[in-house]
């Protein structure tokens, strides 16, 4: 590892032990990269340097910035954190926001001045926003004022939590305030290529989130690779898409642009209907999104021009051949399917839209290697249905978790996803290894909800498992043992989906919740979800054929 810039060494000192990392592979020319790195430089300042300061780069429904408008944004930022904020380089500073300005500024500002960024779903609660803060010792967050309910709920869970700053507040401590007196001049800061400069945190499969680290050189990495040699979008297109930048899925839909000096449009509000109105408004050509918002577009074509679209990129959930055929019968387009992962920060697996087989999810990306392994890590042959491994230019490193030697194993990445790889090298998806439930998009831990839903005093016992939907490809199913004397029925139903959206994040909560007398279990009393996943198969399949 090089010389670190950091002067708070936390991230780095909290890095798995070497020999627990994944073997990381540069042998194309386009993953060289230079010791000393800060990867603002490479997305923001260069364009400016270059003179192509004046060209677009962010547009939103109510303004529009230039290259050079939001480095100066940036700049004056970081200047902030610097001079008034305490910032020193390695500090974590925590982000919450919707899809906007200020908070592609915030990311940005934090790493140009050597920091690490930590984002956070703009819908959790407290309690969930509470855990990061306190695994990676956060002393500062930034966060929009619409938002200050919750985030000032978790300074009594958070104690390393020393200070908030808030903008769209209109008071004289908003940030607003604070950087119109700053300087729009900051030199980024010498950080080594390998120092950490964001810590993306996992929705958790079980047990607590998972704090996954990334360098400055993987924000290149995946754009070197996945957007460069699969994407190959043009400075002259406008990316659009619906994913919450906290996701490293939403976080491509800015870097990707901005690494080529392409322009990119932010929603405040993600729905798919909104997401069709803004392709239309500003004529996007390449578009980011889970297929249950394509599926929800192709009822939107009559009301929405899309006809400018030219790149289709759907990830976040498996693509369904039916979703598939639909959107390339009305469009023209074949959507590029994709795989990737919190811990490799992006798509490494997917494939060009000449090379495409509706169903299958592609080849890996140039520089990665996949292969499928069986329980032990053996190489398992064509046809076999086993385990995903990856490799690459980037890579899982938890911060400071003994489950880094679980996904990891002999130097592969095991994302936790089964595949089938056929005699051709295309990998097929079949299922989630996990209990991970993948609903519109959305990672969501089945325990997670379990948790809330046992906080309820009707509730006894409980197991949530994904069920397949028409609609969403998979929603979140609760079975539920009711404790003695209550009656399960349609208000309890309700009542219980309304509990779940006040205790943990909205999207989160069960669309479905069956009352049962008794779950099944192993003969240790561990619930078995493979068993409620298969009655929810089985039920959804008797729905679709009745």
């Amino acid at each position: 590892m090089a010389k670190t810039a950091h002067v708070d060494t936390f991230a780095r000192d909290n890095l798995p032990p070497r020999e627990e990392w994944p073997d990381l592979i540069f042998t194309r020319p386009e993953y060289q990269y230079p010791e000393r790195l800060n990867c603002v430089s490479r997305f923001l300042d260069r364009w400016v340097e270059e003179g192509r300061g004046d060209q677009p780069c962010i547009y939103t429904s109510s303004q529009n910035l230039s290259y050079r408008e939001l480095q100066q944004l940036v700049n004056r930022i970081a200047n902030v954190l610097v001079g008034s904020l305490g910032l020193v380089p390695g500090g974590r500073v925590l982000l919450r926001s919707a899809n906007n300005t200020m908070m592609v500024a915030t990311y940005l500002a934090v790493i140009k001045a050597g920091g690490v960024a930590v984002a956070t779903m703009p819908l959790l609660r407290a309690k969930e926003i509470s855990y990061p803060i306190q695994k990676a010792r956060i002393p500062l967050a930034l966060c929009d004022a619409s938002l200050a309910d919750e985030m000032e709920k978790t300074r009594a869970l958070a104690p390393e939590l020393k200070q908030v700053v808030y903008w769209g507040s209109g008071t004289p401590q908003a940030l607003e305030a604070l950087i119109a007196q700053a300087s729009d001049a900051f030199a980024a800061v010498d950080t080594a290529s390998d120092d950490v400069c964001l810590i993306a945190f996992t929705s958790g499969t079980t047990g607590d989130p998972k704090g996954t680290m990334h360098f400055h050189r993987d924000m290149l990495a995946v754009c070197d690779g996945f957007a460069r040699n699969v994407l190959r979008a043009r400075p002259e297109d406008r990316f659009i898409g619906s994913a919450p930048l906290a996701f490293t899925f939403g976080f491509g839909g800015v870097l990707f642009p901005m690494h080529i000096g392409a322009s990119f449009i932010l929603l405040d509000k993600a729905t798919p209907e909104h997401l069709a109105a803004m392709i239309d408004r500003f004529k996007a050509t390449v578009c980011f999104t889970a297929p249950t918002a394509y599926r929800a577009m192709l009822g939107l074509r009559d009301k929405y021009d899309l006809t400018s679209l030219r790149k289709c990129v759907s990830a976040g959930e498996a693509l369904p051949k039916g979703t598939f055929d639909a959107w390339f019968k009305a469009t023209g387009l074949k959507l590029i399917d994709g795989i990737g992962s919190t811990e490799m920060l992006h798509i490494f697996i997917s494939t060009t839209e000449d090379e495409i087989r509706p169903g299958a999810t592609g080849k890996p990306v140039p520089g990665y290697e996949a292969k499928i392994v069986d329980d032990e890590g053996r190489d398992a042959p064509p046809g076999t249905l086993g385990r995903l491994a990856v490799r690459g230019p980037t890579g899982c490193r938890y911060l400071a978790d003994p489950r880094q030697r679980k996904y990891v194993l002999n130097g592969w990445n095991l994302t936790g996803d089964t595949y089938v790889m056929d005699e051709d090298g295309y990998f097929w998806y079949q299922s989630r290894s996990d209990d991970m439930i993948v609903s519109a998009g959305y990672n969501i831990a089945g325990p997670d909800v379990e948790a809330a839903l046992l906080t309820h005093e009707a509730v006894a016992e409980c197991g949530v498992v994904g069920a397949p939907d028409e609609a969403r490809g998979t929603i979140v199913k609760a079975y539920v043992v009711l404790r003695p004397g209550v009656t399960g029925d349609d208000a309890l139903v309700a009542a219980l989906q309304d509990y779940v959206k006040r205790e943990i994040a909205p999207y989160k909560y069960p669309r479905a919740i069956e009352f049962v007398t008794e779950l099944p279990k192993t003969a240790s009393g561990k619930l078995q979800r493979f068993t409620l996943r298969q009655q929810a198969r089985d039920a959804a399949t008797r729905t679709a054929a009745e």
